[in-house]
């Protein structure tokens, strides 16, 4: 008997031990492993283009909703980002992102507060300061940049938009006819490299093409989109693009019955050609791979066409017939290599702005093509180009960091009031 009062209590505490371990590892799978933060909701279309891959990628790579937050509206200005994240690492979460540019410097301040916790922040360019021997301490190993070879994309939207003039006005297009409006945020490199490459996609197609761009100086004013687009239709614009971050161009490409490419999202309107936008759902399952397995996310991510970063939308209503197939014959030479989207012999920089920022230019004075420009990769404060970006006449932007760095007015493109 004695024997048996023996087995029996070792088999209940062998089942408590059992019923115990699962519950640690029930309670280990439950762990926070990820947390968002945005600028805005998913009202702007930057901001849901974040959250709808976030979403995505936690549960590819099997994560509960227990385990991963997202958190909204909150500014680049002041310190909530700072205690957002602070408050994320304190909870045990394993890495923290953020979406917007303006929130780098507290994510910065967090990194240095909590190096047990990774911090991935979008757009940025504290990485690169890695690059600068003096520089390297201001950012620590747990703070990572990441973005995407978007302009590839816009060329190609700038492809479709192309076509979709030749159809409206046919082959021998005139000058009126090939203008177009471009509604652009800020004059940041960001902007400037989106809508130089979509007018260069443009250019492939009308070679006499002309682009005027409008800032309206907020990421996300659909009052001041629209009236951007409003005027720029005015001015003759016979198709209209953007990089801002809500409904508004579209909406008064709608009203005006003018063809609109958009960014980041998607259209049902009649007027809708196409939009081009950075996936970033590959690199947040690789984010979370990293820290879920204990490897090391690499300092400055640059997503491609190839990895799935950059991708285009099916085509719209008011797409041109013979589109998609264009599309699959550039989108193939841009992965081969065959077609560089800023190769310098197919622009020219004659009327470049004698501004600050465009001191570093170097151009063939007869041809009038670029074949110097010190840019300012290493991001010191002092907006001083440093590092020539043209090697064998191509401009090499996202190769030397994953933030653009492309922020010449080439010729064929103005600014408007």
């Amino acid at each position: 008997m004695k024997i048996s009062k023996i087995l029996a209590i070792v088999l209940v505490l062998a089942m408590l031990v059992g019923v115990c371990a699962s519950l640690a590892a029930c309670n280990d799978k439950e762990e926070p492993i990820a947390a968002l933060i945005c600028l805005h909701g998913d009202n702007s279309s930057y901001d849901k283009n974040f959250i709808d891959a976030f979403k995505a990628a936690c549960e590819a790579k099997g994560l509960t909703e227990n385990q991963y937050t997202i958190v909204v509206d909150i500014p680049e200005e002041g310190n909530d980002c700072y205690e957002k994240a602070a408050q994320f690492a304190d909870a045990g979460y394993k890495v923290v992102f953020a979406d917007s540019f303006g929130h780098q410097a507290n994510m910065i301040k967090a990194a240095k507060e909590f190096s047990n916790v990774q911090f991935c922040h979008a757009t940025g360019t504290g990485a690169s300061l890695s690059l600068d021997a003096d520089a390297a301490n201001d950012t620590p190993a747990n703070f990572h940049n990441a973005f995407a070879s978007i302009y590839e994309g816009r060329y190609l939207a700038g492809v479709a938009a192309g076509l979709k003039l030749k159809e409206m006005y046919g082959d021998d297009i005139t000058d009126a006819e090939a203008t177009i409006g471009y509604v652009g945020a800020w004059p940041y490199a960001e902007v400037i490299s989106g809508y130089t490459s979509f007018y260069l996609g443009v250019k492939s197609i009308v070679p006499n093409v002309t682009m005027k761009v409008k800032y309206t100086n907020s990421w996300y004013d659909e009052a001041g989109e629209k009236s951007a687009a409003e005027a720029l239709i005015a001015a003759g614009a016979n198709l209209v693009s953007g990089h801002a971050d809500s409904m508004g161009v579209p909406t008064a490409c709608k009203e005006a019955n003018v063809p609109n490419v958009f960014y980041n999202g998607v259209s049902t309107e009649s007027t809708f050609v196409i939009a081009s936008k950075i996936n970033w759902q590959p690199y947040f399952e690789y984010m979370l791979d990293c820290v879920m397995n204990g490897k090391e996310i690499v300092k400055d991510y640059t997503g491609t066409l190839s990895t799935g970063s950059v991708q285009i939308t099916a085509l719209g209503q008011a797409a041109a017939a013979g589109t998609q197939a264009k599309l699959d014959e550039v989108k193939a030479k841009l992965i081969s290599g065959e077609l560089k989207v800023f190769d310098t012999a197919n622009f020219t920089v004659r009327n470049a702005k004698a501004a600050d920022t465009y001191n570093n230019i170097t151009m063939d004075a007869e041809t009038g093509k670029l074949t110097a420009y010190n840019a300012d990769i290493i991001d010191l404060g002092d907006y001083a180009g440093e590092t020539n970006a043209i090697e064998n006449g191509i401009f090499t932007e996202s190769s030397k960091r994953s933030a653009p760095y492309f922020d010449i007015i080439i010729d064929g493109i103005s600014i408007i009031a």
